[in-house]
Protein backbone atom coordinates (compact mmCIF):
# COMPACT_ATOMS: atom_id res chain seq x y z
CA UNK A 1 0.00 0.00 0.00
CA UNK A 2 1.40 3.23 -0.56
CA UNK A 3 2.64 5.85 1.90
CA UNK A 4 0.39 9.02 2.00
CA UNK A 5 2.92 10.66 4.87
CA UNK A 6 6.35 9.78 6.37
CA UNK A 7 7.72 11.51 9.03
CA UNK A 8 11.27 10.61 9.93
CA UNK A 9 13.41 12.28 13.07
CA UNK A 10 10.64 15.51 12.68
CA UNK A 11 11.48 18.08 15.73
CA UNK A 12 9.66 21.41 16.41
CA UNK A 13 10.20 23.87 19.03
CA UNK A 14 8.91 27.69 19.99
CA UNK A 15 10.86 30.29 21.34
CA UNK A 16 14.11 30.37 21.54
CA UNK A 17 17.25 30.07 24.92
CA UNK A 18 15.64 29.16 28.00
CA UNK A 19 12.44 29.65 26.63
CA UNK A 20 12.49 27.26 24.12
CA UNK A 21 9.68 24.58 24.69
CA UNK A 22 9.67 21.43 22.53
CA UNK A 23 6.98 20.26 20.77
CA UNK A 24 7.81 17.55 19.23
CA UNK A 25 10.91 15.43 20.00
CA UNK A 26 11.79 12.87 16.79
CA UNK A 27 7.86 11.85 15.43
CA UNK A 28 8.74 8.78 13.30
CA UNK A 29 5.16 8.27 11.19
CA UNK A 30 4.37 6.68 7.98
CA UNK A 31 0.33 6.76 7.16
CA UNK A 32 -1.05 5.13 4.66
CA UNK A 33 -3.10 6.27 1.23
CA UNK A 34 -6.77 5.25 1.77
CA UNK A 35 -6.92 4.96 6.17
CA UNK A 36 -8.41 7.11 8.54
CA UNK A 37 -5.22 7.60 11.23
CA UNK A 38 -6.74 9.34 14.73
CA UNK A 39 -4.04 10.94 16.58
CA UNK A 40 -4.75 11.04 20.52
CA UNK A 41 -3.12 11.73 23.46
CA UNK A 42 -3.50 14.78 26.26
CA UNK A 43 -3.64 18.46 25.33
CA UNK A 44 -0.35 19.82 24.64
CA UNK A 45 1.52 16.83 23.82
CA UNK A 46 2.38 18.07 19.98
CA UNK A 47 -1.02 16.87 18.12
CA UNK A 48 -1.83 20.02 16.63
CA UNK A 49 1.97 20.81 15.90
CA UNK A 50 2.70 17.51 14.27
CA UNK A 51 -0.85 18.03 11.21
CA UNK A 52 0.12 21.64 11.05
CA UNK A 53 3.82 19.92 9.73
CA UNK A 54 2.17 17.85 8.25
CA UNK A 55 0.00 20.50 6.67
CA UNK A 56 2.91 22.63 5.55
CA UNK A 57 1.52 25.75 7.95
CA UNK A 58 4.47 24.61 9.80
CA UNK A 59 8.10 23.99 8.90
CA UNK A 60 9.84 21.55 11.29
CA UNK A 61 13.45 22.35 12.75
CA UNK A 62 14.94 19.05 12.11
CA UNK A 63 14.09 15.96 10.11
CA UNK A 64 11.82 15.30 6.96
CA UNK A 65 8.16 15.34 6.01
CA UNK A 66 7.39 13.86 2.94
CA UNK A 67 3.54 13.83 1.72
CA UNK A 68 2.61 11.65 -1.16
CA UNK A 69 6.30 11.83 -1.90
CA UNK A 70 6.41 15.25 -2.06
CA UNK A 71 9.49 17.05 0.12
CA UNK A 72 7.10 19.73 2.61
CA UNK A 73 10.77 21.49 3.19
CA UNK A 74 11.31 21.78 -0.23
CA UNK A 75 8.39 24.33 -0.88
CA UNK A 76 7.71 27.38 -0.17
CA UNK A 77 6.19 30.28 -0.40
CA UNK A 78 3.60 30.38 -3.05
CA UNK A 79 4.35 26.76 -4.23
CA UNK A 80 3.32 25.76 -0.44
CA UNK A 81 -0.32 27.82 -0.69
CA UNK A 82 -0.46 26.06 -4.45
CA UNK A 83 0.00 22.64 -2.90
CA UNK A 84 -2.23 23.17 0.13
CA UNK A 85 -5.34 24.31 -2.70
CA UNK A 86 -4.98 21.01 -4.74
CA UNK A 87 -3.81 18.44 -1.91
CA UNK A 88 -5.14 19.49 1.17
CA UNK A 89 -8.20 20.03 3.11
CA UNK A 90 -7.86 21.39 6.44
CA UNK A 91 -10.33 21.42 9.24
CA UNK A 92 -9.18 23.99 11.69
CA UNK A 93 -10.30 23.23 15.11
CA UNK A 94 -11.54 27.40 15.44
CA UNK A 95 -13.30 26.50 12.40
CA UNK A 96 -11.76 29.70 10.66
CA UNK A 97 -14.45 30.93 8.36
CA UNK A 98 -15.23 33.88 7.30
CA UNK A 99 -17.45 36.15 8.55
CA UNK A 100 -18.81 38.19 5.79
CA UNK A 101 -19.50 35.24 3.98
CA UNK A 102 -22.69 32.90 3.59
CA UNK A 103 -21.87 29.24 4.05
CA UNK A 104 -22.41 28.14 0.79
CA UNK A 105 -19.62 30.98 -0.25
CA UNK A 106 -17.53 29.81 2.49
CA UNK A 107 -17.41 26.60 1.53
CA UNK A 108 -17.11 27.06 -1.99
CA UNK A 109 -13.37 28.89 -1.49
CA UNK A 110 -11.46 26.22 -1.84
CA UNK A 111 -12.96 25.81 -5.73
CA UNK A 112 -13.05 29.71 -6.41
CA UNK A 113 -9.15 29.35 -5.46
CA UNK A 114 -8.99 26.77 -8.01
CA UNK A 115 -10.36 29.21 -10.96
CA UNK A 116 -13.69 26.87 -10.71
CA UNK A 117 -16.36 29.41 -12.02
CA UNK A 118 -18.37 31.11 -9.26
CA UNK A 119 -21.68 29.81 -10.19
CA UNK A 120 -20.10 26.04 -10.27
CA UNK A 121 -18.10 26.44 -7.45
CA UNK A 122 -21.64 27.46 -5.35
CA UNK A 123 -23.32 25.20 -6.66
CA UNK A 124 -21.16 22.26 -5.57
CA UNK A 125 -20.52 23.71 -2.02
CA UNK A 126 -24.94 23.58 -1.46
CA UNK A 127 -24.51 19.88 -2.11
CA UNK A 128 -22.09 19.38 0.39
CA UNK A 129 -23.61 21.34 3.13
CA UNK A 130 -26.59 19.40 2.04
CA UNK A 131 -24.77 16.40 2.56
CA UNK A 132 -23.32 17.35 6.26
CA UNK A 133 -27.28 18.34 7.01
CA UNK A 134 -27.02 21.85 6.23
CA UNK A 135 -28.79 22.41 3.20
CA UNK A 136 -31.45 24.84 4.95
CA UNK A 137 -28.44 27.34 5.91
CA UNK A 138 -26.30 27.71 2.79
CA UNK A 139 -27.44 31.41 2.98
CA UNK A 140 -26.97 32.00 6.69
CA UNK A 141 -23.01 33.73 7.40
CA UNK A 142 -20.89 31.86 10.69
CA UNK A 143 -22.90 35.09 13.10
CA UNK A 144 -26.28 33.16 12.70
CA UNK A 145 -24.79 29.88 12.79
CA UNK A 146 -24.45 27.63 16.26
CA UNK A 147 -20.85 26.25 17.24
CA UNK A 148 -21.72 23.08 15.96
CA UNK A 149 -23.31 24.23 12.57
CA UNK A 150 -20.09 25.97 11.74
CA UNK A 151 -18.03 22.71 12.64
CA UNK A 152 -19.72 21.36 9.74
CA UNK A 153 -19.75 24.09 7.55
CA UNK A 154 -15.44 23.57 8.56
CA UNK A 155 -16.00 20.09 7.23
CA UNK A 156 -18.01 20.46 4.15
CA UNK A 157 -15.15 23.15 2.77
CA UNK A 158 -12.31 20.62 3.80
CA UNK A 159 -14.27 18.15 1.41
CA UNK A 160 -15.33 20.24 -1.53
CA UNK A 161 -12.67 19.86 -3.97
CA UNK A 162 -11.72 16.27 -3.07
CA UNK A 163 -8.20 16.66 -1.61
CA UNK A 164 -6.16 13.60 -1.61
CA UNK A 165 -5.29 14.54 2.33
CA UNK A 166 -7.84 15.56 4.57
CA UNK A 167 -6.35 16.91 7.76
CA UNK A 168 -8.84 17.43 11.30
CA UNK A 169 -8.17 19.22 14.56
CA UNK A 170 -11.13 17.76 16.74
CA UNK A 171 -13.66 17.25 13.88
CA UNK A 172 -16.28 16.54 16.07
CA UNK A 173 -15.57 18.75 19.73
CA UNK A 174 -18.41 21.20 18.75
CA UNK A 175 -21.09 18.21 17.76
CA UNK A 176 -23.40 15.82 19.97
CA UNK A 177 -22.79 12.43 19.82
CA UNK A 178 -25.35 11.57 17.16
CA UNK A 179 -23.98 14.03 14.53
CA UNK A 180 -20.43 13.75 15.52
CA UNK A 181 -20.76 10.24 13.98
CA UNK A 182 -22.63 11.11 11.36
CA UNK A 183 -19.94 13.48 10.30
CA UNK A 184 -17.63 10.57 10.98
CA UNK A 185 -19.49 8.21 8.62
CA UNK A 186 -19.88 11.35 5.79
CA UNK A 187 -16.11 11.52 6.23
CA UNK A 188 -15.60 8.20 5.85
CA UNK A 189 -17.62 7.47 2.52
CA UNK A 190 -16.51 10.69 0.74
CA UNK A 191 -13.01 10.84 1.74
CA UNK A 192 -12.08 7.28 2.11
CA UNK A 193 -14.02 6.28 -0.68
CA UNK A 194 -12.11 7.92 -2.54
CA UNK A 195 -8.72 6.34 -1.48
CA UNK A 196 -8.00 9.34 0.12
CA UNK A 197 -6.07 10.03 3.14
CA UNK A 198 -6.80 11.13 7.00
CA UNK A 199 -5.85 12.21 9.99
CA UNK A 200 -7.62 13.20 12.68
CA UNK A 201 -6.36 15.07 16.27
CA UNK A 202 -9.54 14.13 18.55
CA UNK A 203 -9.51 13.65 22.73
CA UNK A 204 -13.50 12.58 21.54
CA UNK A 205 -12.79 8.59 22.67
CA UNK A 206 -16.88 8.22 20.77
CA UNK A 207 -15.63 8.49 17.62
CA UNK A 208 -12.60 5.91 17.84
CA UNK A 209 -13.88 3.25 16.25
CA UNK A 210 -13.92 4.89 13.18
CA UNK A 211 -10.53 5.14 13.03
CA UNK A 212 -8.18 2.07 10.99
CA UNK A 213 -4.94 3.10 13.30
CA UNK A 214 -5.13 5.20 16.10
CA UNK A 215 -1.24 6.37 17.02
CA UNK A 216 -0.52 8.04 20.65
CA UNK A 217 1.00 10.88 21.43
CA UNK A 218 2.80 11.83 25.27
CA UNK A 219 5.18 14.61 25.38
CA UNK A 220 6.06 15.50 21.73
CA UNK A 221 6.53 11.91 20.94
CA UNK A 222 4.51 8.80 19.16
CA UNK A 223 4.45 6.38 22.26
CA UNK A 224 2.61 3.22 20.35
CA UNK A 225 0.15 2.61 17.25
CA UNK A 226 -2.92 0.51 17.68
CA UNK A 227 -5.45 -0.95 15.37
CA UNK A 228 -8.38 -0.10 17.78
CA UNK A 229 -9.46 1.71 20.74
CA UNK A 230 -9.34 -1.98 22.90
CA UNK A 231 -5.54 -1.48 22.73
CA UNK A 232 -5.16 1.87 24.25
Amino acid sequence: MQTAVNLRGVKKSYGAGEARVPALRGIDLDVKAGELLMLVGPSGCGKTTLISVIAGILDQDEGQCSVFGRDMGGLRGAQKALWRGSTLGFVFQAFNLLPSLTAAENVAVPLLLRDVPRKKAVEKAREMLERVGLGSRTESRPSQLSGGQQQRVAIARALVHEPRLIVCDEPTSALDHQTGASVMELMRSVALGGERTLVVVTHDARIFSFADRIAVMDDGRISKIVDSASQL
